[in-house]
């Protein structure tokens, strides 16, 4: 017993450095999984392809907007953006999204991913228009990572966005 009770705190020790490790490991994946998520949204706006877009959202999604001092259900928004899909699919648009981070955290079910987006759009006169929002996003791993929040907090600027990686 005596034995037991010196190694104790080597095996405390031991459990409590491997603890980073298997996050790190963990992280790793869930990183991995994420990205393709992301991929995905952008893929879908580059696109236009509402439904695959739709997929990416939980059925219970909600869109806040702290430009718009509002929230709604992210099926109301997808109601309201299903022009620019449309058009963006039929070729009369182009647009696109890029994220970049400055913070992600969660676990296996859960992530919260906070950075900036850039929403690109080309009309089919040539004007370009870019905007960068700040953004948090809750989701979870539903048959998939799913949104459940958007929070499109505030415009960003092109330097803002610049100085993330």
């Amino acid at each position: 017993m005596k034995a037991f009770s010196r190694l104790t705190p080597f095996i405390i020790t031991a459990l409590i450095i491997s603890l980073p490790f298997k996050a790190r490991s963990d992280d790793a994946a869930r990183l991995k999984e994420l990205d393709a998520y992301w991929a995905e949204v952008s893929r879908t706006v580059r696109e236009g392809d509402l439904e695959g877009y739709a997929a990416t959202c939980h059925a219970e999604g909600v869109l806040v907007s702290g430009v718009k001092k509002m929230s709604q259900p992210l099926s109301k928004a997808l109601e309201r953006w299903q022009h620019e899909f449309a058009d963006t699919k039929a070729g009369k648009m182009k647009a696109s999204v890029e994220f970049k981070f400055s913070q992600r955290m969660g676990d296996d079910t859960t992530a919260l991913e906070t950075g900036i987006f850039l929403y690109s759009t080309v009309t089919p006169d040539g004007k370009v228009v870019r905007e960068y929002i700040h953004f948090e996003e809750l989701l979870v791993k539903r048959e998939g990572w799913k949104v459940l929040m958007e929070y499109q907090k505030s415009k960003a600027t092109p330097e803002e966005w610049d100085a993330l990686k």
